[in-house]
């Protein structure tokens, strides 16, 4: 679920406002805060399902790279099986532009040490 507190402060990161239940449509703008047109609101509604879901693979990616960081220390020779795996979870994010992409996206396999 997308929080609009989010998509508001990237709009306006000085935004004063209170919600109820994440109602776009109970939106009270506070302190002289001027308001921010619904549509606008909800243009940027993609664009931070997009950056949430980049958070959580990249999240997910990086944990699976610190699971065989240890193999790749230099008093180590990593199998090229492993080389491959690493290489293929880095480039895990390359071409994605949209949340369908990031949840379309396959994790490689993790070859046996």
């Amino acid at each position: 679920m997308i929080k609009l507190s989010k998509v508001i402060k990237i709009i306006n990161p000085n935004a004063e406002f209170k919600y109820l239940e994440e109602d776009i449509n109970t939106i009270q703008w506070l302190n002289g805060t001027t308001p921010i047109p619904v549509a606008d609101i909800q243009a940027q509604f993609p664009i931070v399902e997009f950056d949430m879901a980049m958070e959580d693979l990249r999240a997910k990616r990086n944990k699976l790279l610190t699971d065989t960081d240890y193999l790749a220390l230099s008093d180590n020779t990593m199998s090229a099986e492993m080389t491959t795996y690493r290489q293929a979870l880095r480039d895990l994010t390359n071409g994605l532009t949209t949340k369908a992409d990031v949840d379309a996206v396959v994790y490689p396999t993790k070859p046996s040490e």
